[in-house]
């Protein structure tokens, strides 16, 4: 008798909590791994021309290219409407929109909103989201209700700097701080305390303007560390202190955007405009870091669309080619021209590449396999907004979700 409210009391809290979908653990750009693979397993082996089955459609985003991030039962992105820029939060289940907080002003390149739109993805850890408006906004608020906590701005409190497209990086949520790149010449990387938004450190000793890649936590020689990849160089940062511990000479042109992959001590970066890509081996002796470059070659020029490194090979769009190269030569391994430029992800062995033509954008399932390229079926959605479909797919949690603009849709992968 006497443990009986204790048990009541439990139920009460345990039911009050969100209900976690399996796995549903893509709670930041690119997971929480950082790498694009997704955990899930079980999930369709082939599809139809019809494609998976539409679990949802959900309206009324906004304006914008945020790719989604999903954590538990919960989904949240960016989009404009009016002059705002705004984080919402919508449910897992059915797509129905929790919350929509304003974080910042809206952003048009030269009258064009589609160009200025926030392509960043929110970042999570239950508790808090965090995400960076276009103007430099880097915003806190409460993950249950929307409530702001905190505020900064990039470029009026830390001195940054960033290119004509504005702030397009996704924060990173590492421990206790959050980790961005407002640039410039106060110093590129930043981290901040996510509970407060105190200044924990800011990389003085590397000020380079920012461009529109995310962050990677890696270690390397026993040093947890950032890759800090800009329009000028690629560094590690030292995420205790934020110093500079190596650096090597990379230029890019117009705009830097592809997220670096890493893999036992090699770092592989690549951007568009003719620029492709390059490896560097990362050495560390004696408590100091050198940076070799491998390669450099222009067989991966990756616009936006990323990367995927899996085992020995890297995937992803040369332009309007899909490629897997090998991540220690920089040599083609097979190339085929599949649904033409494009993102790409990865679940349960398969790829999913999705074209970004305006209204013919097609959706595909390839074998993950550097054999050879093989097609396992390919759909389009049942309607395209009149934008670029941008937004890299995200698979988590037994579902498949596809920002386009205004609208997000919600298939069904998982094997019956």
């Amino acid at each position: 008798m006497t443990h009986a409210p204790i048990r009541i009391l439990a139920v009460l809290l345990l039911s009050a909590l969100p209900a976690a979908a399996d796995n549903a653990d893509w709670s930041q750009w690119r997971g929480p791994k950082h790498d694009g693979l997704s955990p899930d397993t079980g999930l369709l082996k082939e599809w139809t021309p019809a494609g998976p089955p539409l679990a949802w459609k959900a309206t009324g985003l906004g304006d914008g290219y945020s790719t989604p991030t999903v954590l538990g039962d919960r989904i949240y992105t960016l989009g404009d409407t009016g002059d705002k820029c705004n984080l919402i939060a919508l449910n897992v289940a059915d797509g129905k929109a929790v919350w929509t907080t304003p974080i910042g002003k809206n952003y048009i390149f030269e009258g064009k909103p589609d160009w200025g739109s926030p392509r960043c993805s929110p970042s999570t850890d239950g508790k808090l989201v965090i995400a960076l408006a276009p103007h430099g906004e880097l915003v806190c608020v409460d993950a249950a209700s929307g409530k702001e906590k905190w505020q900064k701005n990039l470029v009026s409190d830390f001195g940054g700097k960033v290119g004509n497209w504005k702030y397009s990086e996704s924060p990173l949520l590492d421990g206790d701080n959050v980790i961005c790149m407002p640039g410039g010449s106060k110093g590129t990387v930043l981290a901040l305390k996510k509970e407060s938004g105190e200044l924990v450190w800011q990389s003085k000793d590397l000020t380079d303007p920012a461009e529109y890649q995310s962050l990677v936590p890696v270690e390397i020689g026993g040093v947890r560390q950032y890759l800090a990849f800009t329009g000028k160089s690629l560094a590690g940062i030292a995420a205790a202190d934020g110093k500079v511990l190596w650096r090597a000479d990379r230029p890019g042109k117009v705009a830097v955007i592809p997220t670096p992959v890493y893999k036992d001590g090699i770092v592989f970066v690549t951007s568009g405009y003719g620029v492709g890509c390059n490896a560097f081996k990362i050495s560390e002796a004696g408590g100091k870091f050198t940076a070799e470059q491998i390669y450099a070659n222009t067989k991966m020029k990756n616009h936006h669309g990323g990367v995927i490194l899996l085992g020995d090979h890297v995937y992803g769009f040369d332009e309007g080619m899909l490629k897997c190269i090998e991540l220690k030569t920089g040599n083609v391994v097979w190339e085929n021209k599949s649904v033409g430029k494009g993102s790409i992800a990865y679940a349960d062995g398969h790829f999913v590449v999705r074209g970004e033509k305006t209204k013919a954008g097609e959706i595909a399932l390839i074998e993950a396999s550097p054999a050879g390229y093989k097609e396992k079926g390919r759909f389009s959605q049942p309607e395209y907004s009149p934008k670029p479909t941008w937004c890299h797919p995200v698979i988590i949690g037994g579902k498949m979700y596809l920002r386009d603009w205004d609208a997000m849709y919600c298939y069904d992968v998982k094997a019956k």
